[in-house]
């Protein structure tokens, strides 16, 4: 069974930065890919930011130059470096493990201006 578990969310000031990290298991981790999406209140769920398994990354365009997605296959964890966080980026973020249709619980990220 694959599990997916967030961390690192919390309440930060506009300008500032989080780190979300992702523990994964029950897959074959380095073969997989890996993404981050995040859900606001009132809107729908949406794309963050992918990884493949050779490190090909994606970004949604309001992530871009301020987001970053890395992969650490030896410890099955995805990490997403938040810089710049703005208002707008509150949200709950998800991690998912996409060929196994899973998700995890969320973490919740504030960003207060």
């Amino acid at each position: 069974q694959v599990q997916l578990v967030e961390s690192g969310g919390g309440l930060v000031q506009a300008g500032g930065s989080l780190r979300l990290s992702c523990a994964a298991s029950g897959l074959i981790f380095s073969i997989n890919t890996m993404g981050w999406y995040r859900q606001a209140p009132g809107k729908q769920r949406e794309l963050v930011a992918t990884i493949t398994s050779r490190s090909r990354l994606n970004y949604a365009d309001s992530v871009k130059d301020r987001f970053t997605i890395s992969r650490d296959n030896g410890n099955n964890m995805v990490h997403l470096q938040m810089n710049s966080l703005k208002p707008e980026d509150t949200a709950v973020y998800y991690c998912n493990a996409p060929a196994y249709f899973a998700w995890g619980r969320g973490t919740q990220v504030t960003v207060s201006s």
